[in-house]
């Protein structure tokens, strides 16, 4: 395949935009979660049964006992759009990948499997109104829109290679170490853990750092604060468990900072004599310092809308650090094309 295709490059153009694009949805997402207007529209996938926010007098008529909040009606409507025109830009990439889809190292499967997970992340958005933001929904919601991101990257990385003709493409990219899966699944397991705690909102429920609540080990209820069949609400906006309950939610977060800190740091030195890595490396752990900043200042502050907001975005940060940092790695471990790829990946997120 010849690197001046025209096809391919503005496959690799859309693969970059729906990057930015999707680490916009999920900021979105946050934005409207931190503003409560989770349930700003009552239904699904309309607005009291429009597509565009209606008047008040359209809302009443449609469900009078949900008043419509015009601001936080509009913030969950833009979500919905933004979400629906990334699914639109898979499908685009689908189309412009179908003649090239039997191709020795095109990743069309991978594009494949993005279009069905984006379609499941609607079936969660959807989930997420009509079972009145259950946390477990809400939890699953955000690590779904993460998988979607990182499908984006790794799509990215494999079109940028195949322009650039880079061999490794044409071949399943060797397994990494160990290191590397013990950091994923503390990674992905840190995640969950971010998104329960927001969805249970128990993001000050230890007051102080490093104490909680003045003490090192406060009263907790592990039982409870992770019961994931709990029976379905009326609605969970603003959490419905008890204090103990939200501070195990919170220790336990911490906890998981700090061993996925401990996973990171000998993750690096486990490959910091490899000069070509150290690069990704350090941006992996500056993302994870950052992360840590963040979460101190979010508690010690009393979650300021901007910090918590932040915060989302370090941990989108976090995860794609991670993700340049492992495509390298494996890059690396192959013995053709490396010399071809090292530049791969460098503008995934400019």
């Amino acid at each position: 395949m010849s690197q001046h295709d025209p096809r391919l490059g503005l496959l690799v153009r859309l693969s970059q935009l729906g990057i930015a694009f999707t680490v916009a949805v999920i900021l979105m997402g946050a934005f409207t979660r931190l503003m409560d207007a989770g349930l700003g529209c009552p239904d699904w996938p309309g607005c009291y049964g429009e597509w565009v926010v209606p008047a008040p007098s359209v809302a009443e008529s449609h469900a009078s006992a949900v008043p419509l909040e015009p601001l936080k009606a509009w913030l969950e409507m833009i979500h919905r759009y933004l979400a629906t025109m990334l699914g639109g830009m898979v499908v685009m990439m689908l189309m412009l990948g179908w003649p090239r889809r039997n191709r020795p190292g095109y990743p069309w499967r991978l594009t494949l499997g993005l279009l069905a997970v984006i379609a499941l992340q609607g079936a969660f958005g959807a989930f997420t109104v009509t079972l009145r933001l259950w946390p477990q929904v809400v939890t699953l919601h955000l690590l779904g829109g993460l998988l979607v991101m990182l499908m984006f990257l790794w799509l990215h990385l494999r079109l940028r290679a195949l322009l650039m003709n880079a061999s490794v493409v044409g071949r399943p990219l060797p397994r990494l170490s160990r290191w590397w899966g013990i950091a994923a699944v503390l990674l992905a397991l840190q995640l969950a853990l971010g998104g329960w705690t927001s969805s249970n909102y128990a993001g000050i429920a230890c007051q102080g750092f490093p104490t909680c609540n003045g003490q090192w080990w406060p009263a907790m209820d592990w039982s409870e604060g992770f019961h994931l069949t709990q029976q379905l609400g009326p609605d969970y906006l603003h959490g419905k468990l008890h204090a103990d309950a939200r501070t195990t939610i919170h220790l336990a977060h911490r906890l998981g900072a700090l061993a996925l800190g401990l996973s990171l740091v000998l993750l690096a030195a486990r490959h910091w004599y490899e000069p070509r890595l150290r690069p990704w490396l350090t941006s992996m752990l500056a993302a994870y310092g950052l992360q840590v900043g963040l979460g101190i200042a979010n508690v010690v502050l009393w979650l300021p809308l901007g910090l918590a907001l932040a915060h989302t975005a370090g941990a989108v940060l976090l995860a794609l650090a991670m993700a340049l940092a492992a495509w390298h790695a494996k890059v690396g471990i192959s013995s053709a094309g490396v010399a071809q790829v090292q530049g791969v990946g460098k503008c995934a997120i400019t």
